[in-house]
């Protein structure tokens, strides 16, 4: 046997084993399949997608599986009142009295001065706007930035400040006008 026909072997070994993996994965998948609550990806996709945590949960998905289950839904800052009445119209319920927590959007800003490059900021933010190494300058990437105060939070020389991004031609976006419903008897 020559070595054009062990290697036509062992290509055909390989491709006759990759089939064969390809259709038991693919029946496992079919098999094992594990369906979501489709109301939890409804009230997900309404949801800002910051992962910011500002909620009281550790991310966007843990507090619509919290909606669904009765949480309150204006616990979401960088949604403010328009994600709350989305959530609203969504579930059919009314927005609590309390109101939302508006908050104008923000953008983290280092003083690289007195940045000791301690990288605690780095790791505080859930979506890596913050670049750095350690005992090395660190930057905010402001176009990913999403404003959740945590790297502030969690810088102990209180070098990161939040600055509020002014309203310009080029971010402004229409506010829809805001209507009390009212029940008639």
């Amino acid at each position: 046997m020559n070595i054009i026909d062990s290697v036509l072997v062992a290509v055909a070994v390989m491709t006759l084993g990759a089939a064969f993996i390809g259709a038991v994965l693919g029946w496992a998948s079919a098999r094992f399949r594990v369906e979501g609550n489709p109301l939890v990806d409804k009230i997900e996709s309404a949801l800002p997608q910051t992962q910011c945590g500002q909620c009281g949960f550790p991310g966007c998905r843990a507090y619509a599986e919290a909606i669904s289950s009765g949480a309150p839904i204006n616990l979401c800052p960088p949604g403010g009142e328009a994600g709350a009445r989305k959530l609203a119209d969504l579930l059919g319920r009314e927005i609590p009295v309390s109101g939302v927590v508006e908050k104008p959007p923000q953008v983290a800003e280092i003083d690289e001065a007195s940045c000791i490059g301690c990288t605690l900021c780095i790791q505080a933010c859930p979506v890596d706007a913050i670049v750095g190494a350690a005992k090395q300058l660190h930057t905010v990437v402001g176009s990913i930035c999403t404003g959740c105060e945590r790297c502030a939070a969690s810088c102990p020389a209180e070098c990161i400040r939040m600055r509020t991004i002014p309203e310009t031609i080029d971010n402004w976006k229409w506010k829809p006008p805001v209507f009390e419903i009212r029940r008639f008897a």
